[in-house]
């Protein structure tokens, strides 16, 4: 008779019923982010899960049969046994320019994934992960008003939501070595964001003035597709090689935007309402998105990977406005990054450290933003660990998973504009963490007649 593990369905169920929930779960925020103003925010754009921030956010090309790998769906084919695994995130960071610094962090939700081994050549997925975030807040202050020296213009920019994906992978082996993947995900969420202007004077001072507030809430959603495959050669006995690649085709995402100028008094109690759009439609054009990998391994206790990824940003389009509500063009990125994991002796009984896997790995990439025309770019180290449960057996194991990543993006360069006014770079400096956790079982065991 068969008879399933009732831990994991439980942990499958759970997973299901939060795919239906709203992407608040997911989109809390890591603190605040200028940058995440841009476009739709700070793009996740398929970055994987904790085993993947472990080794610099790489793993297109590094199969594993313990974490979920929804990084390339046709790596769900290494899944051996039924695998659920949750990841949640914590962010602390400093922004600062020329003139001053603030430090912010927050903790959210990371991912949910459930992967199921179907047969020997086929095994699947379902998923909920984040697809961009948005969280930002800035104000800045000017002087200099034509016509009256003693007056002040406060603008003020915000910005929360997000986007998230629930997602189903398959992955088949279609020959010896080759897997091919796709996925099919729905992407659905909503973006606010606020942008105001007071003024005050020597007559009336600024914190007594009226806000003017220009309000703009978008919703969206719609289906996005990737592709994956992966091949798996030997190089010698003890040495193999991966090639893997995936293909996020190009979507437009459905959206309905609404849009209100507001009024506020200095106690922030509303005072008018002007609403200029109510769900209007429109799409935004997310540009397509390469990811190509390499990996060594000795099937056993080591492996290192190298990754490369673009992404055309200058095709993004929202509502038919370049770059979005932002109106700053975006530009085309670019990513890299090395990373590798070690497990001394997985076998190891008196000796618990020498289970534990140890990951590392470095990553650059380009930010979309091209202030002045310079480069701007998002410079990470990473380094995590797996730490197995002491009551493993080789029908239900749960791993214990970290991730951590230092990083800064951005700088403090200041550029003199045309019209007298000085522009300043904000650079962030963060902390990201992960923490992960894995149970692997396997479902619908025959018991053995005694």
């Amino acid at each position: 008779m068969s008879q399933p593990n009732y831990a994991g369905l439980a942990g499958g169920l759970s997973l299901l019923g939060l795919l239906a929930a709203s992407p608040a779960a997911l989109g809390q925020g890591l603190g605040n982010s200028p940058y995440s103003r841009l476009g739709l925010g700070d793009a996740s754009m398929n970055s994987g899960g904790v085993r993947q921030m472990g080794m610099g956010g790489i793993g297109v090309a590094a199969p594993n049969s313990v974490n979920v790998n929804e990084l390339n769906p046709a790596l769900v084919y290494y899944t051996s046994r039924t695998t659920f695994e949750a990841g949640f995130t914590g962010q602390f960071k400093t922004l600062k320019n020329t003139v001053s610094s603030q430090q912010t962090g927050s903790g959210t939700l990371g991912y949910l994934a459930l992967a199921v081994p179907i047969n020997r050549r086929w095994a699947g997925l379902i998923g909920l992960k984040p697809y961009s975030t948005v969280d930002y807040e800035s104000k800045t202050l000017d002087n200099t008003v034509v016509g009256d020296p003693t007056s002040q213009v406060e603008k003020r920019y915000t910005g929360s939501g997000g986007l998230a994906e629930a997602y189903m992978s398959h992955a088949v082996r279609v020959a010896k070595g080759l897997t091919l993947g796709a996925s099919a995900g729905y992407v659905f969420g909503s973006i606010d964001q606020d942008a105001s202007t007071r003024i005050g004077s020597s007559t009336l001072a600024l914190d007594l003035s009226n806000r003017d507030i220009y309000q703009q809430h978008i919703h969206y959603s719609d289906f996005a597709f990737r592709t994956g495959l992966h091949y798996r050669g030997q190089i010698k006995e003890k040495l193999n090689y991966n090639v893997g690649g995936t293909y996020s085709f190009r979507s437009n995402l459905n959206g309905e935007r609404s849009v209100s100028l507001l009024r506020e008094d200095f106690n922030g109690i509303q005072i008018g309402s002007t609403a200029l759009e109510i769900d209007a439609v429109g799409k935004a054009r997310v540009p397509a998105l390469t990811q190509l990998g390499i990996s060594l391994d000795n099937n056993r206790s080591w492996s290192l990977s190298a990754e490369g990824s673009r992404q055309e940003w200058s095709q993004f389009r929202a509502f038919g406005e370049q770059g979005g509500s932002s109106g700053i063009l975006l530009s085309d990125t670019y990513r890299f990054g090395v990373g590798g994991e070690l497990t001394p002796d997985a076998t190891s009984v008196d000796n618990y450290f020498k289970r534990v896997t140890y990951r590392a790995g470095l990553n650059v990439a380009q930010l979309p933003y091209r202030p002045g025309g310079q480069t701007l770019y998002d410079r990470s180290v990473s380094w995590g660990f797996a730490l197995p449960l002491p009551t493993a057996t080789p029908l239900d194991a749960t791993t214990i998973s970290l991730g951590f990543t230092y990083g800064q993006r951005g700088n403090t360069d200041v550029r003199s504009l045309s019209d007298g006014s000085t522009e300043r770079n904000v650079k962030e400096d963060y902390v990201r963490m992960q923490l992960g956790v894995t149970l692997n079982n396997r479902w619908f065991i025959k018991r053995r007649i005694e």
